[in-house]
């Protein structure tokens, strides 16, 4: 009798197949099979937990470290807990930004259980909330339960097209009041969001952001954090479908002539070092708008609702048709990012307890591919009974 894991398993390799049979070498070698997750979301597995975990392991969390690990208990339960090997320790020390990817991951979760008749009843940290860092205990146990006329999220229909976007923004295309407005209308479970196109509030905060991203960068352990995390080219990212992906033949072919390495983005000086620091400072500046969610305390459970507000904040921006990137760098807790990380928090009127959990750019772009995933069946521990 196939287990669950082979059933997933199984419908990995297929959706892998069709989606390189329909896009030819855009995806090829290995994009495809990296993005299989996507294809396969819809799909019934024969239990609508798996079901539901389909689509919410394409949640957005930083760096694309997919750190979730499900444990499938009883017909009902599922266990969500902490791959500890997917933290970043330089970048988000006390693990508040991976929390927050949680926080998205749980949201698609409920989002997706509504679609099959489903109601999910979630119990934060039974274990207690885990301090300084996560550490083993249970993010959350989830429990599903069939319920009578399950109302249906709007925005679940944007989830399979939801795109991060990392180019830079139309600069000719502002982003009016009214847009803002509906996506800050998407959080709903407790985050205070807001959002601006002011345009001298939008000046101060690219200065911040700029900033911010400098010091993340020349800082030899948070950049080297990210470096290791980069896999460039296809083939890496299809034996790798996590971390920060920099797709394409072209970016293949270059990797292996030696000109874009991870030695080279390491190097100051080097040419895609450079490039690297100037790329990204262009999208900053380009943002038209900011979107930020904030908190009243920090708790781990404060950091799980701004995941949840989020990623509908996310959803709401695919569904009104502009383009949303996090800025998180301005917000990481590092000793040399302590002077920008006050002065955000002070620009955007918060102060202890109270903390910026997420903030944003938006604008206008074309959409990118969707971001690589490992396949479902790698995220799941052995279930029990």
């Amino acid at each position: 009798m196939p287990t669950r894991r082979m059933i997933l398993t199984t419908a990995g390799a297929a959706a892998a197949v069709t989606a390189t049979g329909a896009v030819g070498l855009a995806w090829a070698p290995g994009g495809a099979e990296a993005r299989a997750p996507w294809q396969i979301a819809g799909e019934s597995f024969g239990d609508g937990r798996l079901d539901a975990l389909a689509y919410a392991i394409l949640a957005p969390n930083p760096h694309n470290r997919q750190p979730w690990l499900f444990q499938l208990v009883g017909e009902h339960q599922i266990d969500i807990t902490c791959d500890l090997g997917r933290r970043l320790p330089y970048t988000d020390p006390p693990d508040r930004q991976l929390t927050i990817g949680f926080g998205a991951m749980l949201e698609l979760l409920v989002m997706a259980a509504a679609e099959k008749g489903y109601v999910v009843d979630i119990e934060y940290f039974p274990d207690g909330e885990p301090q300084p860092r996560l550490d083993q205990r249970r993010i959350a146990v989830v429990t599903f339960r069939v319920g009578a006329r399950v109302p249906k999220d709007p925005l679940f229909q944007d989830v399979l097209a939801r795109r991060t976007s990392r180019k830079p923004f139309d600069i000719d295309k502002p982003v009016d009041p009214a847009t803002i407005n509906q996506l800050i209308e998407a959080s709903v479970h407790g985050s205070t969001a807001n959002g601006t196109a002011d345009a001298e509030k939008r000046a101060r905060l690219i200065d911040l952001a700029r900033r911010g991203w400098i010091i993340e960068y020349e800082n030899d352990a948070t950049r080297r954090e990210s470096i290791e995390l980069i896999r460039i080219g296809n083939r890496a990212i299809a034996e790798t479908p996590d971390g920060i992906a920099i797709g394409g033949v072209t970016m293949g072919l270059l990797n292996m002539a030696g000109l874009v390495t991870a030695k080279k983005l390491d190097t100051p000086g080097a040419q895609a070092y450079e490039q690297g620091l100037s790329s990204y400072i262009a999208q900053i500046e380009s943002a038209q708008a900011f979107v930020w969610l904030t908190s009243e305390t920090n708790t781990r459970r404060d950091q799980i609702i701004a995941g949840r507000d989020w990623v509908r904040l996310h959803l709401a921006a695919q569904k009104a048709g502009v383009a949303v990137q996090p800025l998180s760098q301005v917000l990481q807790e590092f000793p040399e990012m302590a002077a920008p990380y006050a002065e955000t928090q002070s620009e955007l009127g918060v102060s202890a307890p109270g903390v910026v959990q997420m903030l944003a750019r938006v604008g206008y772009a074309n959409s990118p591919p969707p971001s690589p995933r490992w396949p479902l069946s790698s995220r799941l521990i052995d279930a029990v009974a």
